[in-house]
């Protein structure tokens, strides 16, 4: 018999929210949406519990948000920072186990197995360092796989009231996941999209407990081989091992949105954001790479990948958004969109990218650009721009 795995999976409670109260304390307790103006067609990209109480909530227009809130305070997005907060984050993750699976900006797996005491305590160590070290709030989940741990995540924060944010920990010991599970709306199981759960309604299928029951051999024939990950899901088994990257082959970022989005300008926000980060990380490992890639997950979990490889290795920010931008015309028909990524492979030997008219083989604008970088890592990514970005015109 196999020993149990030792799972946890950490969110940080409303990120962006959270790093803006560091940078100004006095929004804490505040209804503010982080995110742009609604005159130009902005979108909520993370918003305060004060606010969320109200109804607001990310992926949502800024204008709404607005006119459910005429005193909201909207704060301009500042990936930079975000991008360095998280950095620390993860180095403390690292430190606690080699076995750590980033999933995105805020968001990770760890396998805490090595360690002797229970993962639930390991979990409370970790969740009051981040506070006494970074002051952020996070929740975690604990579980014996990466499924079960990722949903008592989302239950143990779904539990939490008012206008803080959720510091929720909810463990669900071995043997018990089915069990843990079977309640829970059929939406809650990863695989178990809008369209997906209105054909298991109409089988009278509502809780993952009914899919538990249900025959697999009859979910397979009906859903496929997603029937049978569905029936494996809702007993709570999940064999997926923590994915360490060892050697970089890519560098990608990726958004899963707490909501189905349709809005062009979040999408294009969002790819902004990625790209940005993406260049970041390539500059600082001093990796170009041949290949951009545009990942996007529809509604029902479909997940389909674009990409292009490029004459020459890049690694800044406009030429990434510029081909992602085209990928995303060229695919998205207005589908909701559940997650969004961008990422760069295909990498070169260094100094092997080609230069952009910023750049000149010489000491002088060597050391231009890391002044550019130091002040967009500090003030962000708005602080200095191209001329030609000021007018770029959105997806048509």
């Amino acid at each position: 018999m196999s020993i149990p795995r030792k799972i946890i999976h950490l969110d940080l409670d409303a990120f962006f929210c959270a790093v803006e109260e560091l940078r100004d304390p006095a929004l804490a307790g505040k209804a503010f949406a982080v995110g742009g103006p609604p005159e130009s067609r902005g979108v909520v990209a993370s918003c305060s519990y004060p606010a969320r109480r109200l109804g607001i909530h990310s992926a949502m227009p800024m204008a709404r948000a607005v006119r459910l809130c005429p005193q909201l305070i909207i704060v301009p997005a500042r990936h930079g920072a975000y991008s360095a907060v998280s950095r620390q984050v993860m180095a403390r993750l690292h430190a606690l186990t080699p076995q750590v699976e980033q999933i995105s900006i805020d968001e990770a797996f760890l396998d805490v197995g090595d360690h002797g005491e229970p993962a639930e305590a390991i979990a409370r160590q970790l969740q009051t360092a981040i506070r006494a070290e970074l002051s952020l709030p996070c929740s975690l989940g604990v579980a014996s796989n990466k499924l079960v741990a990722k949903i008592a995540n989302n239950v143990g924060k779904a539990a939490a009231r008012g206008d803080s944010p959720p510091n929720a920990i909810l463990a669900v010991p071995p043997g018990e996941e089915a069990a843990f599970l079977a309640p829970l709306p059929a939406e809650a199981l990863w695989g178990v999209g809008p369209r997906t759960a209105e054909r298991l309604a109409a089988l009278g299928i509502h809780t993952i407990g009914d899919i538990a029951r249900w025959a697999e051999a009859d979910l397979v024939r009906r859903f496929g081989k997603h029937g049978a990950d569905l029936s494996r899901h809702a007993r709570g088994i999940d064999d997926r091992p923590i994915v360490v990257e060892h050697e970089r082959k890519s560098v990608s970022q990726e958004t899963t949105f707490s909501r189905d989005v349709s809005d062009r300008a979040l999408l294009e926000q969002t790819l902004t954001g990625q790209a940005q980060d993406v260049s970041r990380i390539l500059r600082k490992q001093q990796l170009a790479g041949t290949t951009v890639k545009l990942k996007l997950r529809w509604a029902d979990f479909t997940t389909l990948t674009r990409q292009t490889t490029l004459p020459q290795p890049i690694d800044d920010a406009a030429t990434i958004l510029a081909t992602v931008r085209t990928l995303l015309a060229r695919t998205w028909q207005g589908q909701p969109v559940r997650l969004i990524g961008v990422g760069v492979s295909g990498f070169a030997e260094e100094g092997a990218r080609q230069m952009s008219l910023w750049e000149q083989p010489d000491a002088r604008t060597e050391r231009l650009s890391e002044v550019v970088q130091a002040l967009r890592s500090r003030y962000g990514e708005q602080a200095l721009r191209r001329g030609s970005d000021l007018g770029a015109a959105p997806l048509r």
